[in-house]
């Protein structure tokens, strides 16, 4: 039998290739996504310094809201909360890292509603 790697082992190694090519600055942050099971994770990182500047996720709603995070209207929800969250700190351009996640589902609901609330990447 041969040994098939899990699909998280393999996102990683896309992910680890991804990032050899993606740095974010102070003036350009790199927008990092991690899709888990049940919520979506969504930071804007200054690799330079190595600091978060804004950081969403779907796990913490807004208040009163029991939605699930692990859907598209969800993500549509974290990528307009990164955006103005963004926006506050005087951030308008970003790298867009998909995090090794195929472009398609939960990460493009993300990238979209983000890209439409005046991010741009």
């Amino acid at each position: 039998m041969f040994n098939k790697a899990s699909k998280n082992t393999t996102r990683q190694r896309v992910h680890d290739r991804i990032r050899k090519k993606l740095q974010g600055t102070s003036e350009r942050p790199r927008l990092n996504v991690y899709r888990s099971l049940n919520h979506l994770y969504v930071q804007l990182i200054d690799d330079s310094k190595g600091v978060t500047l804004v950081s969403a996720s779907s796990s913490k709603g807004k208040k009163g809201q029991r939605t699930t995070g692990g859907n598209v209207a969800a993500a549509k929800e974290v990528g307009k909360t990164i955006a103005e969250r963004a926006r506050e700190k005087g951030i308008e351009q970003v790298v867009f890292d998909r995090g090794g996640y195929i472009y398609h589902g939960r990460v493009k609901a993300l990238a979209e509603a983000a890209r439409e609330a005046g991010l741009k990447f």
